[in-house]
């Protein structure tokens, strides 16, 4: 299922009565934020929450802000059209052991499964919704390169400043953008990349662009600085939820997210050239931020109450510069927060291991389960089960892991057998106390870490260390005979279930 567009989600989340309206005035600057907080940390993530009246320093918006649409198992499920999103995660281990057919019911099956990946590859179009309304900053015949002039004041075009762009916390250095989709092209292979990277706005027509080091916006980037020429970007905020889950999703580096929108959305992705840049963006987003890169450009940018639950401090990143807002008339700003956990990209990062865990276990067949719980905000902690064989197994677990794509930003990997749930933090935490012999049974190794993390002595690189909480076998140094763990036999269970009349 798609949605034309953020405003149809909407309708969808209010018509299962997973949405609050707030029709008062509730400013932009810190108080949507502690609303929306406690929303979030509400039992299962709460609802979603539509401010109709958001105010930019006291003055009403002429948009409508959109947050903690994300923020639980059922919305999450329900961004892509689903039920649940295991729905999704069988459809996708349904094609990664597709294998060659070997009769006519096999051949109908893989056909059948390959349809969602015949109708992810994108359309072009010539006109859609996010260009209703269109204010351009340079004139016609403006080149990518070519000097930007200041927009006028007082004439009624708006800028980054009319947006109901958050000031998320008290120290925050200014207004961000959390849920910009940024559209990137890579200038010698023409790839495109799909990321979501926050935005401090400097002024009307200059943010912030946080695209850290490990990022492909980054590496386009990089290429456009060798060259010597601007790079293109270009924003998208709203449109089909899916964009914004395929922006966040750790996808193999090389597949284009906006193919694998499409395949999750079952429907093609309509993609529209932009007014002053050379570069395609959804039709159907809420809004769009035209402009460019230029190469060496660095701006302090920060701090900012991230998802590590601390302000991140200030940086140099890079500098973009708006050429053209366009938008739907009737358009809706989503965004989101970040800080202490639960917040609501808990459930955005629960459902990206849910539908990659097939991945991970096509690579690794031994892997049962695994799980990122909310306190390990994503990259620090990792806890994993395993139908263990041969000694040092677990080891081999935790470097392949580390080996693969933003998994080697994890500070702590937890290896656990497979009857244990990695989802029960009380039963993790009795086989870490029980199994383990902190000298034997943990590893630390050198790894590149994620440039938000604080504790590291230096940016961008740290130590990781993983802890063996499996059963031991004789080929690990165990010289004893491991005991059984203590159960109930299912015939005692039953019989007590009868007496206590259940």
């Amino acid at each position: 299922m798609s949605y034309s567009s953020y405003s149809d989600f909407i309708s969808k989340l209010e018509a299962a009565g997973e949405l609050v309206r707030v029709a008062a005035p509730v400013a932009t600057e810190l108080e949507i934020t502690e609303w929306a907080d406690r929303e979030m940390k509400s039992p299962a993530g709460g609802r979603a929450l539509l401010f109709e009246r958001p105010t930019i320093h006291g003055k009403p918006s002429r948009f409508p802000l959109a947050i903690n649409t994300l923020g639980s198992e059922r919305r999450m499920a329900m961004s892509l059209g689903l039920e649940k999103i295991d729905e999704l995660a069988r459809e996708m281990e349904l094609l990664l052991k597709a294998k060659p057919p070997t009769n006519l019911r096999a051949a109908w099956n893989l056909a059948l499964q390959g349809l969602g990946l015949l109708n992810a590859k994108p359309r072009h179009v010539s006109e859609g919704p996010c260009q209703e309304v269109v204010h351009r900053f340079v004139p016609a015949g403006w080149r990518l390169g070519d000097p930007v002039p200041p927009a006028p004041a007082g004439g009624g075009m708006p800028t980054l400043l009319d947006l109901p762009i958050l000031q998320c916390w008290p120290h925050d250095g200014g207004r961000f953008i959390t849920f910009p989709c940024v559209h990137t092209v890579d200038p010698d292979t023409g790839e495109r990349n799909l990321g979501m990277y926050r935005m401090q706005i400097y002024d009307g027509q200059t943010a912030g662009m946080h695209w850290q080091v490990h990022k492909v916006g980054a590496r386009h980037g990089k290429r456009y600085y060798e060259r010597g020429e601007p790079m293109p970007v270009a924003v998208t905020i709203g449109g089909d939820p899916a964009y914004t889950f395929a922006a966040t999703a750790p996808l193999p580096d090389g597949l284009d997210e906006i193919l694998f929108a499409g395949f999750i959305r079952k429907k093609p992705v309509d993609l529209i050239k932009c007014q002053t840049l050379d570069l395609e963006v959804p039709a159907d987003a809420d809004f769009v931020l035209e402009g460019y890169v230029l190469p060496g450009e660095l701006r302090p940018e920060g701090p900012f109450g991230d998802h590590t639950g601390f302000y991140t401090p200030v940086d140099p990143y890079p500098v973009f510069h708006l050429t053209a807002i366009t938008h739907r008339t009737r358009a809706i700003y989503p965004c989101t927060i970040v800080g202490r956990p639960p917040m609501e990209d808990f459930y955005m990062g629960s459902a990206s291991v849910r539908l990659f865990l097939p991945v991970f276990q096509m690579n690794f067949p031994e892997i049962v389960d695994m799980t990122l719980p909310a306190e390990g905000v994503f990259h620090n902690l990792v806890i994993v089960s395993i139908r263990k064989q041969y000694p040092w197994q677990a080891c081999k677990i935790m470097h392949g892991l580390w080996g693969m794509g933003l998994m080697m930003f994890t500070k702590y990997i937890v290896v656990v057998d497979h009857d244990c749930n990695v989802h029960d933090s009380s039963e993790v935490l009795f086989r870490l106390c029980a199994n383990t012999d902190p000298q034997r049974d943990s590893l630390f190794t050198r790894n590149p870490s994620d440039s938000l993390d604080h504790a590291t002595s230096l940016p961008n690189v740290g130590s990781h260390m993983g802890i063996d909480a499996t059963r031991k076998l004789a080929g690990e140094g165990y010289q004893r005979e491991w005991p059984e763990l203590c159960k109930m036999t299912p015939e005692v269970k039953a019989r007590v279930d009868a007496m206590r009349g259940r």
